[in-house]
């Protein structure tokens, strides 16, 4: 991914509210599961990591990128910002030139 289009996905994700929220329990296999149904259905996500959640943002996000194959497009303090393209080219929404 180039900056010019990191910086177009970080443009339509501030507008964006977080859909999924990480606590305490973690990254399980469920909310990992979760994840990767969000991002196909809507390609940019933000994730919210709440107070209460021992492991770092970074560490999340990055870890989240490999099980889903994602990109990640930003972490700032607790967002964390994913970006995947649907698999069918027709379902694609955001459009990466």
């Amino acid at each position: 991914m180039t900056s010019k289009q990191r910086a177009y996905l970080k443009g339509l994700a501030m507008n964006i509210t977080p859909v999924l929220q990480i606590g305490k329990s973690g990254l399980t296999p469920e909310f990992t599961q979760s994840v990767s149904e969000a991002l196909e259905a809507r390609e940019l996500i933000k994730i919210h990591v709440l107070k209460n959640c021992a492991d770092d943002g970074r560490e999340i996000a990055a870890m989240l990128s490999e099980r889903t194959r994602s990109q990640v497009v930003q972490v700032i303090g607790r967002m964390i910002v994913l970006y995947k393209p649907a698999k069918e080219e027709k379902n694609r929404k955001i459009i990466l030139s």
